[in-house]
């Protein structure tokens, strides 16, 4: 009887994969209603990438099943876009240091 069991694996409800489908359709409602409503600059980006975030989030935790994961591989799949992200925030701010840097020590013109 346990071996049979362990044979078939994890079955989901297909009730929550509806719901994760209607999450996504919403988010992207969202996205879309930013757009609509004609939200302009940094609130506009802002906006948009969280709720593309959010999207690419849930279709990751349930259709790509990490919600049900270990820790571990949870983390070798998400850590690496997190610190590509704060390094490349890093790389912006250090680009307006040295902008700036050369604009004051070089001149406008240069």
């Amino acid at each position: 009887m346990a071996q049979q069991q362990s044979q078939q694996g994890q079955q989901h409800p297909i009730r929550l994969y509806m719901v994760v489908w209607g999450l996504l359709f919403v988010l992207s409602a969202f996205s879309y209603m930013v757009d609509y409503l004609g939200i302009q600059s940094y609130p506009r980006w802002s906006l948009i990438i969280l709720f593309m975030i959010l999207k690419a989030g849930l279709i990751m935790a349930i259709f790509m099943h990490l919600a049900w994961e270990r820790l571990v591989l949870i983390y070798v799949i998400l850590l690496p876009p997190v610190l590509v992200l704060v390094f490349a925030a890093l790389m912006a701010s250090e680009s307006n240091y040295t902008a700036l840097t050369r604009v004051t020590f070089m001149g406008a013109g240069s």
